[in-house]
């Protein structure tokens, strides 16, 4: 069994290059990578990531058409 692999809000932040902030901003409205509550933490798995930034390139390729 592979152990799946979560980033926390900090972590999404770095990789996006916005602030924690605008993370839990884009979690409020729905707009960011799905996220799971584990507790009372927020997690972010890689595979949600990944279609997230799939989704932002293909709005950009469509845009610079």
């Amino acid at each position: 069994m592979s152990a799946t692999v979560d980033l926390t809000p900090a972590e999404v932040a770095e990789r996006f290059r916005t602030g924690d902030s605008t993370v839990r901003w884009w979690r409020l409205v729905g707009k960011g990578p799905p996220s799971i509550r584990i507790g009372k933490r927020v997690l972010y798995p890689v595979e949600g990531i990944r279609e997230f930034e799939a989704g932002l390139r293909a709005a950009a390729t469509r845009q610079a058409v």
